[in-house]
């Protein structure tokens, strides 16, 4: 049973390409002009701007790739098989690629109870 529903999932994103992904959970960006009419979305902009710079900025293009998808919702497999690696080594890349970013919320200091604290 657990194969059958494991092979559905990855059926659904085999036609699917990652940069596809990547432009759909952009799609829901929200505007700069609308965060600036409460303290707390300009809270969240602030933050999610310096998430966007660490990652245009910190992280490789296979790092920024595969933690854009796996943001994107896509699993872990279709996203290992499109890069053509393996999910053991898909799990080593996404850790570099938060530990990068964890470094660069530590350089702005925030931290992670402030960053969870503005999106609660």
């Amino acid at each position: 049973m657990r194969t059958a529903f494991a092979e559905m999932r990855r059926s659904r994103w085999r036609d699917v390409s990652l940069e596809e992904v990547i432009d759909r959970s952009s799609e829901g960006a929200v505007a700069p002009a609308d965060l600036l009419t409460d303290p707390e979305q300009v809270t969240k902009g602030m933050i999610l701007t310096i998430f966007r710079r660490s990652i245009d900025e910190d992280l490789t293009k296979k790092q920024r790739l595969a933690l854009l998808a796996a943001l994107g919702d896509m699993p872990l497999e279709a996203i290992a098989d499109r890069m053509g690696t393996n999910r053991n080594a898909l799990y080593k890349l996404l850790y570099g690629a938060r530990k990068r970013m964890k470094r660069r919320m530590e350089a702005e200091k925030l931290s992670a109870e402030d960053v969870l604290g503005a999106f609660a």
